[in-house]
């Protein structure tokens, strides 16, 4: 999560600043401490310079849980030459938790596609489905189904493609895309009756020919017998 100290050029620090990260709690009490970490943080967070001089004060999250997601505040105690000790606040920052998103056809039907992913509670989150730049219309969807003791909602919406391509499926915070899906649909096959070979008429068609050649043959025997019992 980012965070940047920006002072003039005739500032000068005595001492390096000291850095806070906070979780902003939604009725403003009791905020547990990021940066430096309290035991809920502990061994989960890291500033991305360790150097306590630089300008850069970002951290670094890891093991994110569903928990995590709100918003964040980073805060600074500063000492300079001119402004003696000072405190700055940066702006906050959200953190939004979501999972890993499923696009495909649907189980039950392969003419469907349906995009699915668990994400932390926030009205601002949309799911929406794309072919060629255009925003399709969902046959199905949910808005954020899930119970109240989960600590994440389930967003889906199911389409119907109506030509081959690549279909995209995107989720928002407000208008800042946060992740998407691409799935390349291809038109089912349409439904071929298929009809016995008829093995007796292919058999008779490859008699034929020796049917007529032992006729043939049958013929021209007679006919030498017919002429030697007349020459006799």
């Amino acid at each position: 999560m980012p965070c940047h100290l920006n002072l003039s050029h005739d500032e000068k620090m005595l001492t390096p600043p000291v850095l806070y990260w906070i979780y902003l709690t939604t009725d403003g009490t009791d905020n547990p401490r990021v940066w430096i970490p309290s035991e809920k943080y502990e061994g989960r967070v890291d500033t991305l310079d360790n150097n306590p001089n630089t300008s850069n004060k970002s951290i670094r999250f890891k093991n994110v849980q569903w928990a995590d997601s709100g918003r964040y505040l980073c805060k600074l105690s500063i000492n300079t030459k001119r402004d003696k000790s000072f405190r700055k606040k940066g702006n906050e920052t959200l953190l939004m938790v979501y999972d890993t998103m499923t696009f495909n056809p649907t189980g039950h039907n392969d003419s469907l596609l349906s995009c699915e992913v668990n994400v932390t509670r926030d009205p601002g989150l949309v799911l929406s489905i794309f072919h060629d730049g255009f925003k399709l219309q969902p046959v199905g969807s949910a808005p954020g189904k899930g119970g109240t003791a989960l600590p994440f909602v389930t967003l889906s919406e199911t389409v119907s493609p109506r030509s081959k391509g690549e279909y995209e499926c995107q989720l928002h915070l407000n208008k800042d895309l946060l992740t998407k899906s691409i799935f390349r649909y291809n038109l089912p096959e349409p439904n071929v009756k298929l009809f016995p070979e008829p093995w007796f008429l292919y058999t008779a068609l490859l008699l034929v020919p020796f049917v007529i050649l032992l006729g043939l043959i049958s013929a021209t025997l007679m006919c030498r017998c017919l002429s030697t019992y007349g020459f006799n």
